[in-house]
């Protein structure tokens, strides 16, 4: 497939070139032209020009979130960010004393602090995974993944929930998603996945795979603004969900604001209980038109994985020690153990390289308008720096 890689669609381009879509990515251009277009409405003319694109902003967005999961747009939800998603969720759940969570130990606390939270106040029990070293040749605790060995030894007739996220922010190991919702299958538990760091860039089809929820931000691999996000659920799955924040856009009547009869709306339409900004709203429903649906999500992998193989065959640096996964558990992020992180990531700003620095790791993030230029020069970059010393 061909891409469109050209500077007036990221230009970000011109100012710096970022390679750490695993954090907060360079907004879409034509994202960032609508946004304005209809905050300038905005402040010329009132709320008026945007009660009309309101709900077909929204409807828009659904609609092209649904196609990127192949769902339905009633299954989908527009949230501001993972958390807020994650927490609806959690606190819907209907656990009795007893009922158990597994996640990973390292879990990202957007997808950890929910949970943690019903075994603080409602009596469940949380199962952490264990961190399973990627390499043998770097310490212990730097973060690695997780055993579907270990998963099945842990899950028990009281598991209720698996809470993981699909790709580990910090190491880059991603689910075998398909192996993971077979399990939930047979043993009845909910699968709740976290897709932050792989919505946008990797495939991810719930109900091909058995997933109840799917979470994401839209500001990481969906190219889209900060305050976005996207939260999917199965029709089985959000009946059990009670109601935790509500308002007027929960209820069927929605608008008709002196009916205050008690009447949920059964699609993901409940979770967007107050006014969502209309801005963010269609800058992420343009990123998810112009973008994903345009190239889809099996592509776009693909190209990010040759970018990824095409950097790792130019690195010669001994002192970087790639985090290697088997091929089912690549993602996006490529994370590379480095002893002296700060002085890697000052080299990097040095020559206006942005990669994505976390807990002693340097994360590779490209992404599909990432060229080869760019993947050659960050390997050049890091050939030529000495960073043997203290981690960073």
């Amino acid at each position: 497939m061909e891409f469109d890689k050209s500077n007036a669609l990221f230009t970000s381009r011109e100012e710096i070139t970022f390679i750490g879509h695993c954090s907060i990515s360079p907004l879409y251009s034509k994202a960032a032209d609508v946004a304005v277009e209809l905050l300038r409405a905005h402040q010329q003319q009132g709320g008026a020009p945007l009660i009309e694109a309101y709900m077909e902003q929204l409807n828009e967005l659904k609609i092209q979130a649904a196609a990127l999961l192949r769902t339905r747009p009633e299954n989908m939800a527009f949230v501001k960010n993972t958390s807020d998603a994650l927490s609806m969720v959690a606190n819907g759940y209907p656990f009795e004393p007893g009922d158990e969570v597994i996640t990973f130990v390292q879990e990202y606390p957007a997808n950890f602090h929910p949970w943690r939270l019903q075994e603080r106040t409602r009596g469940v029990e949380m199962k952490l995974l264990s961190n399973r070293p990627a390499r043998e040749d770097i310490p212990a605790e730097v973060i690695g993944g997780w055993s579907m060995e270990e998963l099945e030894g842990l899950a028990t007739s009281k598991t209720r929930v698996i809470a993981i996220s699909h790709v580990q922010f910090t190491s880059g190991f991603a689910a075998n998603l398909q192996e993971l919702g077979q399990l939930c299958s047979a043993r009845g538990i909910d699968l709740v996945i976290d897709a932050a760091q792989s919505l946008g860039v990797q495939p991810i089809y719930p109900e091909e795979m058995n997933i109840a929820a799917v979470a994401s931000a839209g500001w990481k691999w969906l190219l889209g603004p900060m305050g976005t996000g996207i939260l999917y659920t199965s029709p089985e799955f959000r009946e059990k969900l009670r109601p935790v924040q509500v308002g007027a856009e929960t209820m069927v009547q929605e608008f008709d604001f002196m009916n205050l009869e008690w009447n949920p709306i059964p699609t993901a339409r409940r979770f967007e209980f107050s006014t969502s900004p209309v801005y963010l709203v269609a800058a992420l429903a343009t990123c998810l038109r112009e973008i994903h649906a345009r190239y889809g999500a099996d592509a776009i992998f693909e190209e990010v994985i040759r970018l990824q193989n095409l950097f790792l065959g130019k690195l010669n640096n001994p002192t970087l020690k790639p985090l290697l996964f088997e091929p089912e558990h690549r993602s996006g992020i490529l994370s590379i153990y480095c002893e002296n992180l700060k002085a890697a990531t000052a080299k990097l700003t040095e020559n206006k390289i942005a990669c994505a620095p976390r807990s002693g790791l340097l994360r590779i993030a490209p992404h599909f308008y990432n060229t080869e230029e760019d993947m050659e020069r960050l390997a050049e970059v890091l050939n030529g720096s000495d960073l043997p010393g203290q981690r960073g």
